[in-house]
């Protein structure tokens, strides 16, 4: 029985090496391939800040007004 409990923890750990050893794998092939084809993605552009529209005046509305409400009924 004791026996049985060594040999599943070896295979056990053996599995958890074998899929940690195979994910670097991946992972420094991933590496090497957008590396090698960086120039097939390029860096996308920020987009500038928007002007303020009338939308974000009633969401500051819509905030102060929740706000004074939770000041004024306090708990």
């Amino acid at each position: 029985m004791m026996m049985e409990g060594v040999r599943l923890m070896a295979v056990g750990m053996f599995t958890v090496f074998a899929f940690l050893t195979l994910l670097v794998g991946i992972m420094k092939a991933s590496a090497a391939f957008f590396e090698a084809n960086a120039h097939r993605f390029p860096e996308e552009e920020p987009v500038p800040p928007r002007a303020a529209s009338s939308d974000d005046g009633d969401v500051a509305l819509a905030v102060a007004l929740a706000e004074a409400m939770r000041s004024s009924h306090k708990v």
